[in-house]
């Protein structure tokens, strides 16, 4: 039965934020404010902050915003562990003291002003609020091409996806708690909340620029980032190397009776440029098709050894939020 007052804690992962930080909190905690003297939400919600691992003042920061306020809690990893793990930390953390969540990043590019309505969907019977940009306009023209292959490549591979939905969304605390119970190493949440199973709605906004600092999502890390999503949802690439394969077996079949023909018809000519194109073009398949199974085989050896996603280093202001429970 979901409640008409809501519990919410709204986590911020942040890795080198200490331009943005200020700014966001400011704008979260004035909308936190706004949501409950509305009675939309508990009197208990919170602004929860995971540092991951930043080498700046993002720590410091946090604390003294906790020290400030009794609507701030914070959770700092003891090293950087990659967006994905700062958020599940994040909503490891909350979990136990909300109903709902809602996961924005720090720059506050997404618009918070749609936070109620993913509220109001959550009080409707939904367990899943997506946050949805309406359109690309913001962002270059290479980023937009590559984000947009990249959906359809997700699409093509089965892998079930909410497009140009990031991880900018509202979780009931039993969804949250569902998601925590997949355990791999190599995530890719916006994969894997799509098959919880939950009641899930969209709401629609326009992504903003960033308010501050420089964007932690160079295009190295987005490349290993769609690896990770493909990797982790589908096993079509590892089937894809094993048809060309049969389909290069099956041009070598023909290729060797031609070359009989052509010997027993006394019209073979040696050379050496078609023995070397073969040679490179088979060895550059071989590669390939190693690379693409290495990539699941160095997953399976992450996963085998069970290591935690992350290590928390502190906390601060929770005890306030259990002085609150």
């Amino acid at each position: 039965m979901k409640t008409d007052c809501p519990v919410l804690y709204i986590v911020v992962p942040c890795f080198n934020e200490q331009e943005a930080l200020p700014q966001s909190h400011s704008r979260l905690a004035k909308l936190l404010d706004e949501m409950i003297s509305q009675d939309s939400i508990a009197q208990a919600s919170k602004l929860l902050y995971v540092d991951d691992g930043s080498r700046d003042d993002t720590w410091a920061i946090i604390e003294k915003l906790a020290a400030e306020s009794d609507k701030v809690v914070g959770v700092k990893l003891a090293c950087n562990s990659g967006h994905q793990n700062a958020l599940m930390a994040g909503l490891s953390a909350a979990v136990s003291h909300c109903d709902i969540t809602v996961s924005i990043d720090a720059d506050l590019q997404d618009d918070i002003n749609v936070i109620p309505q993913m509220v109001e969907r959550y009080k409707k019977g939904c367990d899943i609020v997506f946050g949805v940009r309406k359109e690309r306009k913001t962002d270059t023209w290479f980023k937009r091409t590559t984000a947009n292959m990249f959906y359809g490549l997700m699409r093509w591979l089965g892998v079930s996806t909410i497009e140009n939905h990031a991880d900018y969304r509202l979780m009931s605390s039993r969804a949250v708690q569902a998601l925590l119970d997949y355990k791999e190493r190599n995530l890719f949440i916006r994969g894997i909340v799509t098959k919880l199973g939950y009641k899930t709605d969209c709401v629609y906004y326009d992504r903003s620029a960033r308010i501050a600092g420089e964007s932690k999502y160079p295009f190295k890390k987005m490349v290993n980032f769609a690896i990770d999503g493909i990797t982790s949802f589908s096993v079509k690439p590892v089937r894809l190397v094993f048809a060309v394969g049969v389909v290069f077996l099956l041009i070598a079949l023909i290729m060797l009776i031609y070359v009989l023909c052509a010997y027993f018809m006394g019209r073979a000519v040696s050379g050496w440029p078609s023995i070397i194109l073969s040679i490179w073009f088979v060895g550059a398949f071989v590669l390939i098709g190693l690379g693409i199974i290495g990539e699941y085989v160095g997953k399976i050896y992450t996963e085998v050894k069970n290591r935690p996603r992350y290590n928390v280093d502190t906390t601060v202001g929770f005890d306030k939020t259990e002085g609150d429970a």
